[in-house]
């Protein structure tokens, strides 16, 4: 619920085990949950909780590109910020934290310095598996144009990106004339990276369809009595009772727990608010109000989650077939560019990092039929969606090292600085096929978002030997429609074909996910029967 405790690293048995001689690493797409934060909104201040919180040091040296008209370039200004509130008559204010604190306060929902620490600590822990052990990533970077990044327009979502990265690769890993990466965001209106309510009237009405079942079923059961009897003191004066739809909401009551969990003392509630069995009730009634639309629904999972999952079985698909749209159609520095164009000096992408939230890795997993745990995803939690493909036994290995784990592709192989060899990259890429499409505005090529029933067996066959395999904060989750005989790799039901993959996928990516939005707004919202996911 708060605060990850990561598992330690794999042993070498685990790891051969896990990453078998007989396949090959492709591509890694990283989710991950943004770090410790702030609460969302202040609450409990007649509980003692402050409403301001001095966790925030990074607002103590910001910096801001400003343009120098003088000589028509841009310079960085530094500055901090301050809080600025109301006081007792609506007379300005600022914002102090528990002990009087005027820097380093958190703006609401913001990331803190507990946040950034366990983000790059997380990075450092990518860059173990994946640089250190796997080999898989070069140890030293020349440019980012093998990365895919993201993250929601929420700041600690970018934050926590930034921090991770900063982890996988340090300062001194990275070359000096190191180009800025790109980093890909959204419109509000236009975002997949979380479930987007605000902005889908469909999905907003099954939202509440589901919150409001939790609180029928709920709201007036012995658990939520108990929780009355511990909490209600600290509720509003004109309703005293702990509700699903009370105000603050059980899933608020939560976010406030978990926020001041994960920090220090100055910021914490009183003890009963901390009650193992109070604290296990409100998790097992929030994952459902949020999370089981997800598991019971195929229109829900399309409307919160199905964009998102369709992007990175795109990206999957796009690794296959070595065309752009692995994820290079994003971040290419010019699309218009010959090699892009025509495919004969793209770089492959082989990793990606997206920093979202909660409510995403959930429904990521609720998605898949994979939420197995049924617990509300901690902060820093991440989901490793990794492409493998059978090995070349005509490959040989990157580093003698790698002996017994995934050998690299040619075009992946690194020499001792950090460079691509040329020779083997010129090789590689004589098998990749134009895509005259690469321009901007135009969606990236392939047939990623083609649905499985209409490929081809000719298309088909681009993903014949390519697997999938899933690990949610480095434990292994299983899809269960990969566990049918031939559809996933024999002896391991947790590595899917990515066919199959792809075909449980495409039931819940929406075509038109804007017009799928407006459209059946007076339609029941809850299935007359159950619609298991992750067939």
């Amino acid at each position: 619920m708060t605060t990850l405790t990561p598992r330690p690293p794999y042993t070498d048995d685990e790891l051969k085990k896990l990453y078998p001689a007989n396949l090959e690493l492709q591509l890694v797409q990283i989710l991950l949950r943004h770090g410790e934060r702030s609460p969302v909104s202040a609450r409990f201040q007649n509980a003692g909780l402050p409403a301001f919180w001095p966790y925030c040091s990074a607002v103590r040296q910001l910096k801001s590109a400003v343009l120098d008209r003088h000589h028509q370039q841009f310079s960085t200004f530094e500055w901090k910020r301050r809080l600025e509130t109301f006081g007792p008559q609506d007379e300005p204010v600022l914002a102090a934290g528990p002990t009087g604190e005027l820097d380093g306060v958190c703006d609401m929902g913001m990331l803190t310095d507990k946040g950034r620490e366990t983000t790059f600590d997380l990075g450092a822990r990518l860059r173990a598996l994946y640089v250190d052990r796997l080999h898989f990533l070069p140890p030293v970077l020349l440019n980012a144009d093998s990365l895919y990044l993201r993250a929601t327009p929420i700041p600690r979502a970018l934050d926590s990106v930034q921090e991770t990265f900063t982890g996988l690769y340090p300062a001194h890993t990275r070359a000096p004339t190191f180009p800025a990466p790109a980093i890909l965001t959204r419109a509000p209106g236009d975002e997949t990276l979380f479930p987007n309510d605000s902005n889908c009237r469909r999905f907003a009405a099954l939202s509440r369809a589901f919150a409001q079942r939790a609180a029928d079923r709920w709201n007036g059961t012995d658990d939520m009595a108990y929780l009355t009897k511990l909490l209600g003191k600290w509720m509003p004066d004109d309703s005293k009772r702990v509700a699903v739809d009370s105000r603050p909401r059980l899933s608020g009551i939560m976010d406030t727990i978990n926020s001041t969990l994960a920090h220090g003392p100055e910021t914490r509630l009183p003890k009963e608010f901390y009650d193992d069995k109070a604290r296990e009730i409100i998790e097992r009634i929030g994952v459902e109000e949020w999370f089981a639309g997800y598991k019971e629904s195929r229109e829900y999972r399309a409307l919160g989650i199905g964009g998102l999952m369709g992007d990175i079985v795109g990206r999957m698909v796009g690794s296959a077939e070595r065309s752009t749209a692995d994820g290079e159609y994003e971040v290419a520095r010019r699309l218009e560019s010959g090699p892009v164009r025509d495919g004969k000096g793209a770089t492959l992408i082989t990793f990606g990092l997206s920093g979202c939230h909660d409510t995403t890795l959930a429904a990521v997993l609720a998605s898949l039929g994979a939420y197995e745990d049924g617990k509300w995803p901690p902060y820093t939690s991440h989901i490793a969606i990794e492409l493998f493909r059978k090995a070349n036994p005509a490959t040989k290995p990157a580093h003698p090292q790698q002996q017994g784990y995934p050998t690299i592709p040619p075009s992946e192989s690194y020499n001792t600085s950090g460079s691509s060899s040329e020779a083997n990259k010129s090789s590689w890429f004589k098998s990749l096929s134009p895509w005259s499409s690469a321009k901007p505005g135009n969606p990236p090529p392939g047939i990623g978002r083609k649905r499985s029933e209409e490929l081809s067996a000719k298309e088909r066959a681009k993903l014949e030997d390519y697997y999938v395999r899933i690990r949610y904060n480095d434990e292994v989750v299983t899809v269960p429609g990969c566990k049918a005989p031939g559809k996933h790799l024999e002896g391991d039901e947790s590595f899917c074909t990515l066919d199959a993959f792809k075909a449980i996928v495409d039931k819940f990516v929406p075509r038109n996910w804007r017009q799928e939005c407006r459209t059946n707004l007076e339609a029941p919202a809850i299935p007359a029967k159950p619609e298991p996911a992750g067939y």
